[in-house]
């Protein structure tokens, strides 16, 4: 009889919906619990609020300490923020509950070279609980870091790396639309870039990433942002651009050795956008070359590599860990 992995999903916003409905189709997990701060969620079935035919008999929460306490889960699918700073707290609970802990969190994919001293915080803690935490997503965590490396092991020479994500934001979700700043002026836009609060987190992260899988040494991660101008009205289900408005975000993060470039990353996503697709191209022995036509979707995507890794993360060692060092994932991962 299969032994299920009990889960815990803390932070009920749209991405942690996503997660708990592929959870909850799996047979290897059980869903023991879920919590979020939003107090006007607190007392309702996880599978109402998550959108799942049917309740999953499973109570949200706004007190992390009793839900973590009470049902003792084998691994947390912590989906709160994209910063560490905020994050770390949540995984201290969860790994004094003896919880591993699988997150979103953009600035936890790798955070070794912008954030040591937290990082290996978190790693000490991670580890004197004998529990693993683990960030992933789809960007940062594969498209433009993992995959590019995997990509690497056919070469037997790489001199440097360049990946691409385009997106069409016209059907995706309201919050990712905000947090491209569709349909603001671009006196706006330049204000919430300016304030931190406009951005695709994560490039740094993933240029990191490849470097250390690369055994390169970078003198600079330099990253660039600037809006995408819409010339023409476009509207969605959340938002309307008008023309000269921003229509979402170009970055552009760049590795640089030696006054050479040698990782680029570039990131664009914009509502009314030409059509979706990612993209990685190496230049070594031999050259690589491979797009994926109409992108990938980042929504279903990052709920279905983040509940992917359950069996790796469980099997692995104590202490913080990047998708760089896991197993290759791979779809369930065990036989469901």
């Amino acid at each position: 009889m299969m032994t299920k992995i009990r889960v815990v999903i803390f932070g009920c916003g749209p991405i942690g919906c996503s997660v708990a409905r592929y959870a909850a189709q799996r047979a290897d997990i059980e869903l023991v619990g879920a919590i979020d701060i939003d107090e006007s969620l607190a007392g309702r079935d996880l599978g109402e609020v998550a959108g799942v035919d049917g309740k999953l008999g499973v109570t949200v929460s706004s007190d992390a300490d009793s839900v973590l306490s009470e049902t003792r889960p084998d691994v947390v699918f912590l989906t709160t923020s994209s910063s560490m700073v905020l994050v770390y707290p949540q995984i201290e609970k969860c790994a004094r509950a003896g919880a591993n802990v699988i997150s979103t969190c953009e600035e936890l994919s790798f955070p070794h070279r912008k954030s040591p001293q937290l990082a290996a915080e978190i790693d000490r803690v991670a580890k004197a609980h004998s529990v693993t935490v683990l960030a992933t997503g789809v960007n940062p965590g594969f498209l433009m870091d993992a995959w590019p490396l995997f990509m690497t092991g056919v070469c037997q020479q790489v001199e440097r790396i360049r990946a691409i994500r385009v997106q069409d934001a016209s059907p995706r979700r309201g919050p990712f639309q905000k947090k491209i700043g569709a349909g603001r002026t671009l006196e706006e836009f330049e204000t919430l870039v300016a304030s931190g609060t406009l951005k695709h987190v994560g490039l740094p992260e993933s240029i990191a990433m490849i470097a250390d899988g690369l055994g390169w040494t970078l003198d600079d991660i330099t990253e660039s942002i600037e809006p995408v101008i819409a010339t023409r009205q476009v509207k969605t289900d959340f938002v309307t651009v008008e023309p000269g408005q921003a229509a979402g975000v170009r970055q552009v993060g760049r590795g640089i050795r030696a006054g050479e470039e040698l990782i680029t990353l570039e990131f664009e996503a914009a509502v009314g956008g030409s059509e979706s697709y990612d993209a990685v191209y190496i230049t070594g022995i031999p050259n690589m070359e491979v797009v994926i036509r109409g992108g990938t979707h980042g929504d279903i995507a990052t709920a279905a590599i983040t509940v992917n890794c359950i069996h790796r993360v469980v099997e692995a060692r104590p202490g913080l860990l990047t998708m760089r060092e896991l197993p290759v994932v791979s779809a369930f991962g065990k036989d469901v």
